[in-house]
């Protein structure tokens, strides 16, 4: 099966990219859009300076619990940047996302708290609020990732996107917020 057909098979229609965007980014972007590709995972990621962006991670169903995305996840982690990723908020209807957040909590990857991230899909209209993942080496900041998520929405999510899909992706701000000390206001909101 055709790497961009595993991938389509499992993540929800409002995530995916089109084929030919994809393949696009491949050979016009080549030097930071990249591919591991096997028999049994198919990992697409962004590599810059600072950071690595996991854009998708495919493990098939008979290669699970055999330590397959693990390995995968430590491959990028020895390249000693930030990883970054988006991920679907947990549905309970739904065990794969239960399932992915654990995975990547197990590999030590935290929630962005001060991060928002929605974004309408041009597939389906509908808007995705999606959680921000990262795991870091050092003590790198919430702002970097956001700085990071800001940079890969424009360089990757919105590249050539009227081409591809006849129109825009709203603009960056519109899509990724950040909220200095929510935290901090959450907990005022308790008390």
């Amino acid at each position: 099966m055709h790497w961009y057909e595993k991938l389509n098979q499992y993540f929800p229609i409002e995530e995916m990219k089109s084929q030919e965007h994809m393949e696009s980014l491949l050979k016009e972007k080549g030097d930071i859009y990249r591919k591991d590709e096997g028999p049994h995972h198919v990992l697409m990621y962004v590599e810059l300076e600072n950071f690595v962006f996991i854009d998708y991670l495919f493990v098939s169903k008979d290669a699970r619990g055999q330590g397959l995305g693990h390995k995968l996840i430590q491959n990028l982690k020895k390249k000693g940047k930030a990883i970054i990723l988006e991920v679907e908020p947990v549905d309970y209807e739904d065990t794969d996302t239960e399932k992915r957040l654990r995975f990547y909590k197990r590999e030590g990857f935290e929630h962005a708290q001060s991060i928002g991230y929605k974004r309408r899909s041009l597939a389906t209209q509908e808007i995705n609020a999606m959680e921000i993942l990262y795991w870091a080496p050092g003590e790198e900041s919430e702002e970097l990732v956001f700085e990071a998520m800001k940079a890969t929405y424009k360089m990757i999510h919105t590249y050539k996107d009227e081409k591809f899909y006849g129109k825009s992706y709203q603009p960056v701000d519109e899509v990724l917020t950040f909220e200095e000390n929510k935290n901090d206001k959450d907990l005022l909101s308790e008390l």
